[in-house]
């Protein structure tokens, strides 16, 4: 009699395949010290050794060489406030500008504050006078606090040039002189204007991109050298690719349920970076983002065809993606082009979203654009890796069959040229 199928039994069997390959997944990942490194190390090490870097928030006392050409009290006067300045600190005083050149050449100083020969004339006949600042682009914070400690003391000198010629008799008149709107600068959602509130949040999002990319690649690059990719199967079911995806998928995504606590939550705790956010719509956030960074790596891991092969194809593309995410470099400066292909990156839409849940207070509702993003993401690229692994599990079965056949040519070919040995 031929047996009926329940309408539950397709699901158990369902539940079941993907529970199959689920625990050999987790099995492989355990076994491979490669996948562990990538998987559990690179997560817990490496944002602890990027937010050390830039623990101390700011730079401070930038050494810079002073020039001055003019030898008057008022620039003696400036270059003693730039000096007092917390951000910046005198190191030399050069003659000419060759000489702070060749200082800054063998990195003796960062910068030069040139005060020309006619600073303090053109000041005292009521003229616009000029002090040049001169950094080495090498870093991007000595620039900012040179540029800033400088443009702060002009500042506060000029106010007080201008209240000297004004003569007026009372405070009051001071301050509407030469403050008429009064403004007051309060830096939003990073409140000590530092380097790593702003930059560490999106380098802990680009971590579980990448180190997905190379964990992922790893072990599918291990199963093609090693021709043992059609072994990644559901028993008696030579299909069943979308159940070998999703069991796989769980595995990654139980994994990177734990490495996300770690970097999305004790990170920024233990280096007291920004952190309003409301917890519930972090984590619905964060589901579709893992998903998507998960279905990608499997479906790049197409062009994976060695073990080795996918730290050169996946780990010189983090610093791109830092900067065409628009967090590291502005957003309507990058090219168009460029805007468009970084949307092929969940990356792109987890950075921006998670910065603002995280550090600006926004609800899931504020970040929408984002999150529907990273779901029609999550669809596209479950689709294509149900598509890769049904190639890949197919191309390592047919080099199985055509090792197989070899091997039995080869055997056959050595029982012809010895008919006594048997």
């Amino acid at each position: 009699m031929k047996e009926i199928n329940k309408p539950g039994d397709h699901l158990k069997t369902l539940v079941s395949d993907t529970f199959y390959i689920w625990r050999k997944e987790m099995v492989r990942v355990v076994r491979d010290q490669g996948v562990l490194i990538f998987f559990i190390l690179v997560p817990l090490l490496y944002p602890l050794l990027y937010a050390f870097i830039y623990t101390n928030e700011t730079v401070r006392e930038v050494p810079v060489i002073a020039v001055d050409e003019s030898h008057s009290a008022l620039s003696r006067d400036f270059l003693r406030r730039a000096d007092a300045a917390p951000d910046l600190r005198i190191s030399a005083y050069a003659p000419d500008m060759e000489t702070a050149k060749e200082m800054m050449r063998r990195q003796e100083a960062y910068g030069t504050i040139l005060i020309p020969d006619d600073f303090s004339h053109r000041l005292n006949r009521g003229e616009q006078a000029t002090v040049a600042t001169y950094t080495e682009m090498s870093g991007l914070l000595y620039y900012k606090a040179i540029l800033s400690v400088c443009t702060d003391v002009s500042l506060d000198m000029n106010k007080e040039i201008q209240i000297k010629r004004l003569g007026n008799t009372t405070e009051r008149q001071d301050e509407i002189s030469t403050a008429p709107l009064e403004y007051e600068y309060i830096p939003m959602f990073n409140p000590t204007n530092g380097f790593a509130s702003f930059l560490i949040p999106a380098v802990l999002i680009l971590i579980i991109q990448q180190t997905l990319l190379l964990g992922v690649g790893l072990i599918n690059g291990s199963a093609r050298e090693r021709r043992t990719f059609h072994r990644q199967v559901i028993p008696g079911n030579l299909n069943g690719t979308g159940r070998i995806v999703a069991g796989k998928s769980l595995c990654y995504l139980m994994i990177y349920a734990l490495m996300s606590a770690w970097l999305l939550f004790a990170v920024p705790k233990i280096f007291s970076l920004p952190q309003i956010a409301q917890l519930w719509d972090l984590m619905a956030f964060m589901v579709p983002y893992l998903l998507a960074c998960i279905f990608f790596a499997m479906t790049l891991s197409i062009f994976v065809f060695t073990r080795e092969s996918c730290m050169p194809l996946f780990v010189f593309t983090s610093v791109p993606l830092l900067f065409i995410s628009g967090i590291s470099w502005p957003g309507f400066s990058i090219p168009e082009y460029w805007r468009i292909i970084s949307w092929i990156f969940p990356s792109t839409f987890g950075v921006n979203g998670f910065i603002r849940i995280n550090s600006m207070g926004a609800l899931l509702d504020d970040v929408r654009t984002e999150y529907l993003a990273l779901w029609i993401q999550t669809g596209i690229y479950f689709v294509t890796a149900c598509f890769v692994y049904h190639y890949l599990i197919r191309e390592s079965r047919e080099n199985k069959k055509k090792e197989t056949e070899q091997i039995r040519i080869e055997k056959e070919e050595t029982a012809s040229l010895n008919p006594k040995s048997n």
